[in-house]
C-alpha cells in the first residue's frame, strides 16, 4: 500500500504544477482585465496589433484555463464543495467507503466520459480550423476546447489520487497527516 501512496504523492504534485500554471493564468487574467478596462477609457491603443475583442476574448480563455488547471488540485486539497447531509453522522470507516464508492461510480465515470466527450470536440474544433465567431477575434478556438479535456484528464488523476488514499484509509494505513485531505477536515 506504500508504494501505492507513493503513486498518490506523485499524482498530487502532478496536479499541483497544473495548478500553479492555472494560479499563473489568474495572475494573467487580473492584468489583462485592468489593462482592458484602462485602454477602453483611455482610448490608448492595443498592444502587438490586437483589438478589443481580442483581448477580452483572451480573458474568457484565460478564465477557461484558471478553472481548468485547478479544479482537479481543488479536489485533493478539500476546496471542493461537500453536501454532508447524512455524511457526517457516519465512522471514519464508513466515510472512506463512501468516499471509494463515490470516487469510481461517479467521479473515475465522469472524468472518463468528460474526456472522452470533450476530445472529439476539441478535435473537432481543429479539424474544421474552427475561429472566434467574431470576425475579428482569436482564432486556434481548438486551443480553448482542450483547456476541457485536459480539465477532465486532471480531475480523473485527481480521482485516481484520492482513491488510493481512500483505500489506504479503510485499511487503516493512511497516514495521519492525509485524513483530512482525503475525507475532509471533520473526521
Amino acid at each position: 500500500m506504500q508504494s501505492l501512496l507513493a503513486v498518490s504523492a506523485v499524482l498530487d504534485r502532478i496536479l499541483g504544477f497544473f495548478a500553479r500554471i492555472g494560479a499563473w493564468c489568474g495572475f494573467l487574467l487580473m492584468i489583462v482585465v485592468c489593462y482592458d478596462v484602462v485602454t477602453r477609457y483611455l482610448g490608448v491603443p492595443k498592444p502587438f496589433g490586437m483589438n478589443s475583442t481580442q483581448l477580452q476574448e483572451s480573458e474568457y480563455w484565460l478564465h477557461t484555463f484558471l478553472f481548468s488547471l485547478l479544479l482537479g488540485y481543488a479536489y485533493i486539497k478539500q476546496a471542493h464543495v461537500r453536501i454532508d447531509l447524512v455524511r457526517e453522522r457516519f465512522s471514519t470507516r464508513n466515510k472512506y467507503l463512501l468516499e471509494i464508492i463515490g470516487i469510481l461510480f461517479f467521479l473515475l465515470t465522469y472524468s472518463l466520459l468528460g474526456t472522452w466527450f470533450t476530445a472529439h470536440y476539441a478535435f473537432a474544433s481543429f479539424q474544421e480550423h474552427e475561429v472566434s465567431k467574431s470576425v475579428i477575434g482569436l482564432s486556434n478556438i481548438w486551443l480553448l476546447k482542450s483547456a476541457l479535456v485536459v480539465m477532465f484528464i486532471l480531475m480523473g488523476i485527481a480521482a485516481i489520487s484520492q482513491l488510493i488514499k481512500a483505500i489506504a484509509g479503510y485499511r487503516g494505513v493512511l497516514p495521519d497527516h492525509l485524513v483530512s485531505l482525503t475525507i475532509g477536515s471533520e473526521h
